[in-house]
């Protein structure tokens, strides 16, 4: 493994852990800065408002910028925006500290991933992205749940203060690690924006915004499935937010070296296999050890959605990758907002804390035909096509998809 690939894993262990930890403070900064905890819970829109608007607004400023020089402003920006998160005077001020965090995670995620996907042999590119992701992963096991104790122990303002320390290392390894890699004669944002109009790379930006949501109608409420559903005590909250982090982790190992042998089929097999786990969840939430095999089992398959997802539109996008593989992750944090709301809107109906995994369900089928709708699209010919100019490796890619 290239240690240039450490590099992006440590860069995502810190934005994933920046991303997640502020659900498990809102409690203390509410208390702190004197608002509600549902007024708080704004400080997670925002950061999730920033990626969906960094994501491409950053990746198009910096269509021209060498990779390595684009990730390394992208991580400084993102070490700013947690000094000024640790350092708000008030609730205002966080909350622009906390857009400002959001605003390189998408376009870092994205221009990280073309970046891995080059630091590897034909036929390895999606296991080198995957262990980029691992990072993020990690984060959910080990970076959220000590950060969440620093900040219930010595004050929320310190975890953004040890994310910010994060964000200087993950420069210092990127700075040491990543090789320079120029800026291609014909890359510029005409190029990325026209591949973003292909047909196949919007396909797989609507599915990852439906198929992710389905995870995230369930991830969001499963602190209050841990206490209402399933009987566990609020100390074992913490562990049930691991064992998910622990499938994710698991999903990303196993999601890489199956999206490089056959990248459609991963796709179809997780959709599907994620919309039976969202089905059958709620008859096995009552069995606490059965619900704690679930909760594995829905953050690994639905991790395992992402690589795919990823490799797909980046292949499709041919020679100007990165902007489409920006978006991706701003149709995830799309999903992660959908998802959300839409399970809130079924508990808010009375139908139980378990309804958001039907609701997840639905949305997990939804993608899967997009998906399979895209997959035939592919086949047909005339659409979204190979051209026969193009390069023998982006033609290997294009076979592979299908």
């Amino acid at each position: 493994m290239p240690l240039a690939l450490l590099a992006l894993a440590v860069s995502a262990f810190g934005i994933g852990t920046t991303e997640f930890v502020m659900m498990g403070l809102l409690p203390n900064v509410a208390d702190d800065l004197g608002t509600s905890v549902p007024t708080a819970g704004y400080l997670v829109s925002a950061y999730a408002i920033g990626v969906v608007l960094g994501a491409p607004l950053l990746t198009a400023i910096g269509s021209r910028v060498p990779r390595k020089r684009m990730l390394l402003l992208l991580m400084a920006l993102f070490t700013i925006g947690n000094l000024a998160s640790a350092f708000a005077p008030d609730f205002g001020w966080l909350l622009a500290g906390r857009l400002l965090a959001g605003l390189p995670h998408g376009a870092f995620f994205g221009v990280g991933a073309v970046v891995a996907s080059r630091l590897v042999p034909d036929g390895r590119q999606a296991r080198a992205v995957a262990t980029m992701f691992l990072g993020l992963t990690v984060a959910n096991i080990v970076g959220v749940p000590a950060a969440t104790l620093l900040g219930q122990h010595l004050g929320w303002r310190a975890t953004f203060v040890v994310v910010s320390v994060i964000g200087l290392g993950a420069m210092a390894a990127l700075a040491r690690l990543v090789p320079q890699m120029p800026v291609d004669s014909h890359q510029g944002l005409g190029r990325e924006m026209k591949a973003m109009g292909n047909r196949q790379v919007l396909l797989g930006l609507l599915t990852a915004v439906l198929g992710f949501a389905g995870v995230f109608a369930v991830y969001s409420y499963l602190s209050a499935m841990t206490t209402e559903a399933m009987g566990f005590g609020e100390s074992s909250v913490t562990l049930v937010l691991a064992l998910f982090g622990i499938g994710m982790t698991l999903g990303a190992l196993a999601a890489g070296p199956l999206t490089d042998r056959a990248l459609r089929p991963t796709l179809y097999g997780s959709l599907a296999a994620l919309a039976v786990v969202l089905v059958v969840f709620p008859f096995t939430v009552h069995v606490q050890w059965a619900a704690l095999v679930m909760v594995v089992l829905l953050g690994g398959i639905g991790f395992m959605t992402t690589t795919p997802l990823q490799m797909l539109v980046m292949n499709k996008a041919k020679d100007a990758p990165t902007l489409a593989s920006a978006s991706n992750h701003s149709a995830f944090n799309l999903a992660n907002a959908g998802g959300a709301w839409l399970g809130g809107v079924a508990i808010a109906a009375g139908w139980g804390w378990t309804s958001p995994a039907l609701v997840g369900a639905v949305l997990a089928v939804a993608g899967l035909a997009v998906a399979a709708t895209a997959g035939l699209l592919d086949r047909t010919p005339g659409v979204s096509r190979v051209v026969a100019g193009g390069t023998a490796a982006h033609n290997k890619q294009e076979a592979e998809v299908r």
